[in-house]
């Protein structure tokens, strides 16, 4: 059901992408699964770089959040078998690389969490912090991890 809404979508769930330092991208412990942070990377390089609200727009980084929540869900998938084994999106994190003044990190976490509440419906609803900082990995605008429930 999720993965058809996907395939609806015109979303393609790609490989999980390789950790960029010492620590495992997932782990599932009692059916709750944790992500490390995701970046918004599309075959191995940034959708975007910079801080928003200066080198990137706000509607760049929403799309960037929404790359970072697919990439989220590529790590699941490669310890749920399926997405469609998710009962419940409980948590999204959204770090938002951000230029003195700017405000909208909730604006920008929107581009995840929409996606995700279109994708996973009322299972896809979720808690939320949307957090200003000054730097990211590699330059990335956007960042995000995420906490799902399996069945």
């Amino acid at each position: 059901m999720f993965e058809a809404k996907l395939k609806e979508l015109g979303i393609e769930i790609p490989e999980a992408p390789k950790p960029l330092a010492a620590y495992i991208p997932v782990i599932e412990l009692d059916k709750i699964v944790y992500t490390a942070g995701q970046l918004p990377l599309v075959n191995g390089k940034l959708f975007a770089e910079g801080k928003v609200g200066s080198d990137v727009s706000e509607e760049d980084a929403k799309s960037a959040a929404k790359i970072c929540a697919i990439n989220c869900l590529s790590v699941i998938k490669s310890v749920a078998g399926s997405l469609d084994n998710i009962e419940r999106i409980v948590k999204v994190t959204v770090f938002v690389a951000s230029e003195n003044g700017f405000t909208k990190q909730p604006v920008v976490a929107n581009g995840a969490s929409e996606f995700l509440v279109d994708v996973f419906g009322e299972a896809g609803k979720h808690v939320r912090s949307a957090v200003g900082v000054s730097e990211l990995p590699i330059n990335a605008p956007v960042e995000i991890e995420m906490v799902v429930k399996l069945k």
